[in-house]
């Protein structure tokens, strides 16, 4: 569940057709799977309906995600396209439709390309539909396989930002700097739960300008489950982060969410999930009610077909 909506936030992002600004977020290229959508099994393509329209995913045979519709209405919907190379992505073509009719002006291409001679070095390359130059990204890796550098070249000039890794008592820190100001910074350690099991925690730091704005805790379980979140903002008079809002998560026995406890102040909201499944070995849901809102939805899942194992006569 917490894929899905994380995924659906990436979606807003291609919609607008950019990539994400590295003052805000510096992410490594990825290639979306069945995984990303809370699916499992030879999933070929699902169809999610939601009260702001609908959502289309089409997969290869190696569940990975090749396609995505997101629809408003009959005739404004937006169509994302990956080409891939394997598990390698080469294009990706954000197309966008208004009443029925192809809106170039807004549609983008990414292009990527490897480069191994010195390293390795990703340069993605966006255009527009009219051929015209957006921005560059260059993603460079360490000899470790670990991203180092992603530069961004625009009209605008050059921005860098530099990925900077520590180990400290067992926890692991990856610190991004902004032309050289820090912007974010992702603490990974490792705590012991209520019931003695050893829990992942992460918290991560935002700055603006190189002081401290908000950040976030989180907790996974030893299933790496999302079970609790808390979230902070930074307080000039006390130096130090206040907390504002936390949740809870709890799942059933096939790892899907079935509540969600938010608690702001002394305000307590909680939220069930309650869930339909399909006939097919793999388990998928294709209702989801969410209660007390009495709201839901749906998921119409196609699956590719086992091939006939052919029978070896003696």
């Amino acid at each position: 569940m917490k894929n899905y909506l994380i995924h659906i936030l990436l979606r807003i992002a291609l919609v607008l057709g950019i990539a994400f600004p590295l003052g805000t977020s510096a992410q490594e290229i990825k290639v979306f799977s069945v995984e990303d959508f809370d699916l499992n099994g030879p999933v070929k393509s699902c169809l999610v309906s939601t009260d702001y329209g609908k959502e289309e995913y089409a997969f290869n045979e190696d569940g990975l995600l090749t396609k995505a519709v997101t629809r408003y209405n009959d005739t404004d919907y937006d169509i994302t396209i990956y080409k891939l190379d394997g598990s390698a992505l080469l294009e990706k073509r954000l197309e966008n439709y208004r009443d029925g009719v192809f809106v170039k002006n807004t549609s983008i291409a990414n292009f990527y390309e490897l480069d191994t001679t010195e390293g390795k070095k990703i340069t993605e390359k966006i255009i527009s539909y009219n051929k015209e130059f957006l921005e560059q990204y260059e993603y460079s890796y360490g000899e470790d396989g670990k991203l180092s550098t992603i530069k961004r070249i625009n009209d605008s000039g050059i921005d860098e930002t530099a990925l900077k890794y520590e180990v400290y008592k067992g926890e692991f820190t990856v610190t991004y700097y902004l032309n050289d100001i820090i912007f974010k910074s992702i603490r990974t350690s490792k705590v012991k739960g209520k019931d003695n099991t050893v829990h992942k925690m992460i918290l991560t730091k935002e700055f603006l300008e190189g002081l401290p704005q908000k950040a976030l805790e989180q907790t996974y379980d030893n299933s790496n489950k999302l079970v609790s979140e808390k979230k902070f903002v930074y307080n000039e008079g006390q130096k130090t982060f206040i907390p504002t809002e936390s949740f809870i998560y709890t799942y059933n026995d096939k790892g899907m969410l079935t509540s969600l406890k938010t608690l702001v102040g002394k305000s307590v909201k909680v939220q069930e999930f309650i869930y339909q499944y399909d006939s097919h070995e793999s388990g998928n849901w294709i209702k989801q009610i969410i209660t007390p809102d009495n709201t839901y939805k749906t998921r119409k899942i196609k699956y590719y077909e086992k091939e006939p194992i052919e029978e070896v006569k003696s």
